[in-house]
């Protein structure tokens, strides 16, 4: 029975689809169009600005919305077209060509008087790209502009510093946009994939109506219910079609909760709240893959369980303005003290790929292959107490003597907490050093790492792209700010070393075989002098019910849910499907 509270809630979400998919209904229909895919987010979105996307809860949100120039394929992270119908790329890798497509209207707004009006152009590609260039309303760099603009495109730092009228390596040719680089990156056309390059309506930005969110994506935003519900609706007027010609997307809507605990997360999907669960409660893992072995071997199953090794590295990372962290063998101490292993079975329970004896990017061969992992390997850290307490006392704090607490910066969740208290027992029971666990939401401890109030902070980073060259750029000391009261959010721990600077422009520039080689260099200086500690690369267990129909999961968790629709299985048609 539906209580008189939901209905009421519910009568507005209904009125909104059914007047969403009103129009654009010319379009030939998919048989079994329709229906809501649900899933709970672990954080709010920090923020729904796409140029100032740098976090993974505001990337699954807002990447249902918004789109680039291309994108990535979801079941094998390829390039494909996308807002560009096509690009080319010179010899030299230094000019971008983009086609692009007569048909992206952005989603219905009142600041447009029609549908012509609302048809995207070259002028508002060029328009995108200008106000990633600019300072944000705080005064400060945006995500994109340091991503993708600063110290890559030609002009855009001269346009950023207020210097030029325009950025020179960005130019309008009819239906052609065109980006010069300053140096040769044949994979930049990867980084235009990242959602922090989608581009905007000039027509909306200008009107101060960027937060209604208006995209070109496949479904469109509504604000948030008070309980923090999001329900994103099907786009009517969407340009894509599947390989018959029916419209997508196929779903009405697309709903996200934002749900903190995984233990609330595992419950609403139990009871069919959710139809998608990424990241298993580690207390629950047991319980979940054998107490319930009939709902994976049923023919057919009631849910599906994919398990796939993830271009995700979680780790701590040290403030180097502190002056303790300064010295590298108190950073090598710390990096000693920790037993990943202890931490790997005894935490996480087998939910994770490899505990964090290699660098920052994940070791996973068949990705990155050709990547040196194995002499990467050899600089990374394993647990040894006695070289940690011998560094430790060398830099003038034997037995932690005279150093002084540390104050840890986590995100509140189960796993955060039992990670954080394994941890600081450990450095406690290796160095004899405090570490005090200051826990808040994740909006708070990423601005905290930012600004670096703190001394360690947790934090993950998912890859923008299958390349090092994703994670690496966490650490490049060009992206650091001059003043400390500055934020610092495309290098959080503020790290400045010139040679793996030197090493990871030189791998940017380079060929494909030759990129890998500097990029293995920039690692192993990385570790040789680290501003953080490995923890584990992820490989989260995700769950969903066998009804969703055509989801595809990936290394990157990139959810593309344009051809995903929702059908019960018969057994006739499921035998048939696996034969």
């Amino acid at each position: 029975m539906i209580n008189a509270y939901a209905t009421m809630k519910l009568v507005p979400i209904i009125f909104l689809i059914l007047l969403l998919t009103s129009c654009g209904s010319d379009k030939k229909q998919f048989e079994y169009a329709g229906g809501s895919f649900k899933m709970a987010l672990d954080n709010t979105p920090s923020t729904f600005i796409a140029r100032e996307v740098n976090d993974v809860y505001s990337f699954e949100l807002l990447s249902q919305v918004m789109e680039g120039l291309v994108s990535f394929n979801a079941e094998d992270l390829s390039l494909q077209p996308q807002i560009a119908e096509k690009w080319s790329i010179s010899g030299d890798g230094t000019v971008f060509t983009f086609t692009i497509r007569d048909d992206v209207y952005f989603h219905n707004n009142p600041v447009f008087e029609s549908l012509e009006d609302r048809k995207l152009t070259v002028d508002d590609v060029l328009f995108t790209f200008e106000k990633a260039c600019k300072p944000n309303a705080d005064g400060n760099p945006t995500a994109a502009y340091m991503f993708l603009l600063s110290n890559q495109v030609k002009g855009a730092k001269e346009y950023y510093e207020g210097k030029a009228k325009s950025i020179s390596g960005m130019k309008v040719k009819k239906n052609q946009f065109e980006i010069t680089l300053l140096n040769p990156d044949q994979t930049y056309i990867n980084k235009l994939a990242n959602l922090s390059a989608s581009i905007v309506s000039k027509k909306i930005v200008e009107a101060n109506k960027e937060t209604d969110v208006v995209g070109t994506g496949p479904f469109c935003f509504t604000p948030p219910t008070e309980d923090e519900t999001y329900i994103l609706l099907k786009n009517p007027d969407y340009y894509m079609v599947d390989n018959k010609g029916n419209a997508l997307p196929y779903l009405d809507s697309v709903v996200f909760y934002v749900q903190t605990r995984k233990l609330e997360q595992l419950e609403m999907f139990e009871q069919g709240k959710t139809l998608l669960i990424s990241g298993l409660p580690t207390s629950r893992i047991t319980e979940m893959l054998e107490g319930r072995i009939s709902d994976f071997n049923a023919q057919p199953p009631l849910k599906e369980l994919y398990n796939n090794p993830l271009l995700t590295t979680q780790y701590y990372f040290f403030n180097m303005n502190d002056p303790r962290f300064k010295d590298v063998r108190v950073r090598k101490a710390f990096n000693y003290a920790i037993d990943r292993k202890r931490l790997a079975d005894n935490v996480l329970r087998n939910q994770y790929y490899e505990y964090g004896i290699y660098g920052i990017t994940p070791p996973i061969g068949s990705v990155f292959k050709g990547y040196n992992f194995s002499e990467i390997k050899k600089y990374g850290y394993d647990f040894n107490p006695e070289l940690a307490k011998q560094l430790l006392a060398e830099a003038g704090y034997p037995d932690g003597k005279g150093f002084g607490s540390v104050d840890l910066r986590v995100d509140i969740s189960d796993l955060n907490t039992a990670v954080a208290e394994e941890l600081a027992d450990q450095i406690y029971q290796t160095l004899g050093i405090n570490v005090n666990i200051d826990g808040s939401n994740f909006e708070q401890r990423n601005e905290d790492g930012n600004m670096g109030r703190g001394d360690l902070f947790r934090t993950a980073w998912v890859a923008d792209y299958s390349s090092p060259e994703t994670f690496l750029g966490n650490f490049y000391g060009k992206l650091v700010p001059k003043e400390k009261d500055v934020p610092s959010s495309g290098n959080q721990s503020r790290y400045v070393n010139p040679l793996f600077d030197q090493y990871f422009e030189e791998g940017r520039s380079a060929d494909q075989k030759r990129r890998l080689e500097l990029f293995s260099k920039a690692e192993i200086e990385l570790m040789k002098d680290p501003p953080i500690i490995p923890l584990w690369y992820a490989n989260d267990f995700t769950l969903s019910y066998s009804r969703v129909r055509n989801l595809k999961n990936n290394p990157m968790e990139f959810l593309d849910l344009r051809r995903v629709y929702i059908k019960e299985w018969t057994k006739e048609e499921y035998l048939k499907s696996i034969q």
